[in-house]
């Protein structure tokens, strides 16, 4: 029980964090926008990906479900993996996969057992 504990605390720790960080990010964009002084914590970096990813060009979609594709190979390689472990592995955020898995729950690719996740038996 202590170890559910602690992850469900990291885990709200880490949401807190990312909160905070895009509450960082509104401001400055209604500050731009409005042209009103900002206030709150200091303004978050700019990202250099604009240059990258031209004029245009959506940002951060790859299209095909990309992370449910590699979300749902993590679960039939490992079965019982929580999502601590696949964000981990993924190198992304665990609040990305609490919207994945569910979508894939939905579709009959996999079942959660308690905190792990697990493959769907393909029926024939």
């Amino acid at each position: 029980m202590a170890g559910f504990i602690d992850s469900a605390v990291q885990d709200i720790d880490s949401r807190l964090k990312e909160l905070k960080e895009e509450e960082t990010r509104l401001r400055a964009a209604r500050a731009a926008l409005a042209g009103t002084p900002k206030r709150g914590p200091s303004r978050a970096p700019r990202s250099t990906s604009t240059a990258r990813r031209g004029p245009g060009r959506p940002r951060g979609r790859r299209g095909g479900n990309t992370r449910s594709a590699q979300a749902l190979e993590l679960v039939r390689n490992k079965p019982g993996i929580t999502i601590p472990e696949l964000a981990s592995t993924m190198k992304i955020e665990p609040n990305y996969l609490y919207r994945v898995m569910p979508k894939l729950t939905a579709d009959g690719l996999v079942k959660r057992d308690g905190q792990g996740w697990h493959p769907v038996a393909k029926s024939a």
